[in-house]
């Protein structure tokens, strides 16, 4: 699976900071330092609904985590998937009486448009679930061989405690799992299973749904979680610096695919950090699929908004709040683009150096975009009441917030 376009990141003069960024398992701020190549992993969409802001959200966040990576002069080896076979998206396509295939096709094409549109740097792995097949079954095999992983009416099943360090990304309580686990796929309930909280690997072929040969454990599909531990081992390996995405995906997602690759290793961690973005809300509800209260950032497109607003308003939060999406935040950000294009398109200006460092020091903090809009708020304003003599600073505003934004002025 291809994914989208590369928009060209410009350099900037000197070197950016480490990243210090809140780790969901240790619960506090770590500093990430990785070697000359580093390695991230977000879980990527379920396409039968794309793209939301709540989704664009999200890829803003991990898309912020890399422009930091490279201002500090490191590549980055980035790795997304797609969950293209999922009940979310059978279940879609047979409401809409639709194949399920040209649905995925569809949605996670509309998806990179989407992405392209937004400047978010694209993976270099881009990798869909059903290709992935091939390198999941040896996984459940070996689980199940090594006795972390059971038979149940044919379906595979993972043994949560066959990791020692099952818990330890989430925190949460054995009730709180639980009744996360039925809200989010799961199935706590089924009678036979060792633990409730056990995840299925390998779930058989049922009638009327796509299955595929799975070796010595029949023909099926895999389940959720292994898929993407699957494609983080072949293409990062185990210890990789991040593993991201919403933070409904704490728990049970990021949590059992810790303890799968654990399971599988004997190492740990997988991730160094797991780093988690906050649920956007509409109408005082999290936008959500199940609620149909969704925003779609190409039905703004269509309607005429700059691609650049739509990023400067999921800037305008910091990425792990929860927030609500109004017009007055979309109307904010368009006000403030025009404000900032006019400020970059006068010939000369105002000294433009330390607000490079500013936006450095703020996204290096955690991400705190708000900081770093308002690091370039504050230049805007001197920039207009002011009449500068510095025939550069113009352009390096721009480059800066190209390159450690994503906004194009």
């Amino acid at each position: 699976m291809h994914a989208w376009p590369a928009s060209e990141v410009p350099a900037l003069p000197g070197k950016g900071r480490d990243l210090q960024i809140h780790d969901t398992a240790t619960q506090g701020t770590i500093t990430l330092a990785p070697g000359p190549v580093a390695r991230i992993y977000v879980c990527g969409i379920t396409p039968y609904d794309a793209t939301h802001i709540g989704h664009a959200a999200t890829y803003n966040a991990f898309d912020l985590v890399q422009r930091v990576w490279l201002d500090t002069k490191r590549q980055v080896h980035y790795v997304q998937n797609v969950t293209d076979v999922d009940d979310p998206l059978l279940e879609r396509a047979l409401r809409d009486n639709q194949d399920w295939t040209e649905l995925a096709e569809r949605e996670t094409a509309l998806f990179r448009e989407d992405m392209t549109a937004l400047r978010m740097l694209p993976p270099q792995h881009y990798i869909g679930a059903v290709e992935a097949i091939p390198g999941i079954v040896p996984l459940v095999e070996r689980l199940r061989d090594a006795g972390a992983a059971y038979e149940l009416d044919g379906d595979t099943y993972f043994s949560v405690e066959a990791d020692p360090h099952f818990g330890g990304v989430s925190h949460l309580d054995a009730e709180a799992m639980r009744l996360l686990s039925a809200e989010r796929g799961g199935d706590p309930d089924r009678p036979g299973k060792k633990n409730p909280l056990d995840p299925m690997l390998w779930m058989a072929a049922r009638p009327g749904e796509p299955s595929w040969d799975g070796g010595s454990l029949g023909r099926g599909r895999p389940g959720w979680h292994i898929e993407c531990v699957a494609i983080a081992l072949d293409h990062l390996g185990m210890g990789f610096d991040i593993q991201g995405g919403g933070s409904d995906l704490a728990f049970p997602h990021h949590e059992m695919g810790a303890s799968h690759a654990q399971a599988l290793t004997g190492e740990f961690p997988m991730a160094k950090a797991y780093v988690h973005a906050g649920m956007v809300a509409l109408h005082g509800e999290k936008m959500s699929k199940s609620k149909g209260n969704l925003v779609f950032v190409s039905a703004l497109r269509r309607a005429g908004v700059d691609p650049a607003a739509i990023r400067l308003a999921l800037l305008s939060h910091h990425y792990r709040a929860d927030w609500e999406w109004t017009d007055a935040v979309l109307d904010e950000a368009v006000a403030r683009l025009e404000r900032w294009r006019a400020a970059v398109s006068r010939p000369d200006g105002i000294p433009a150096d330390a607000l490079v460092e500013e936006v450095r020091e703020a996204l290096s903090n955690d991400l705190d975009a708000p900081a770093a809009l308002a690091a370039v708020d504050r230049w805007v304003e001197r920039q207009i009441a002011t009449d500068g003599e510095d025939e550069s600073a113009p352009g390096l505003v721009s480059r800066t917030v190209d390159a450690l934004l994503g906004v194009a002025l």
